[in-house]
């Protein structure tokens, strides 16, 4: 065991020890670290989202309160892979929306009516007019704000989440092959 390694290892060697499956809490806090980028990138960096951009987030809140839930809770095994497969499919949900979201930066697909459709347009007064456009996404779903080894915020999302998927899955089937 390494510096590095052993508080890791005994984090979850006492999970085990109350039953609990050490992927839940690693998940919820990947989906929690992905989630707090994007809002640091919102807050602190001052990109603004786009309405893909949300749609993606909320995924990653839905696996934080699971995992977090089933790891306060400590149910059964059973329950637990249940809950791994909710996350799988959950994690595939913001990546497949964020693949889509490449789809459309990159002009590969057109954007949704919800990227280009105007939050004015049910306003009946000014009031309400100005009430929507405050609340609206000014980021077009067409733009990219930030990249990283030419890959978008919403690919890496992608990337991350299918790879974070992947690793729910095989805890999911870990747990209903062997207990």
């Amino acid at each position: 065991m390494s510096l590095l390694t052993k508080p890791v290892d005994l984090m979850a060697a006492r999970l085990r020890a109350r039953g609990i499956d050490p992927l839940l809490p690693f998940l919820g806090a990947a989906s929690l670290a992905l989630l707090g980028g994007a809002l640091s990138f919102q807050f602190l960096g001052g990109l603004e989202p786009c309405v893909l951009c949300l749609q993606q987030r909320w995924p990653h809140v839905g696996v934080a309160v699971a995992a977090g839930a089933l790891t306060a809770l400590g149910p059964s095994r059973r329950v637990q892979g249940w809950g791994l497969l909710l996350i799988t499919v959950l994690l595939l949900m913001t990546g497949g929306i964020g693949l889509y979201h490449v789809g459309v930066e990159q002009g590969w697909v057109e954007a949704s009516a919800a990227c280009s459709m105007s939050t004015a347009a049910g306003a009946q007064d000014l009031a309400s007019l100005r009430a929507a456009i405050a609340g609206a996404p000014r980021a077009a779903c067409t733009d990219i704000a930030w990249s990283l080894l030419g890959i978008s915020m919403a690919g890496w999302n992608a990337l991350l989440s299918v790879l974070l998927a992947g690793i729910a899955a095989g805890g999911a089937r870990r747990i209903f092959r062997h207990g």
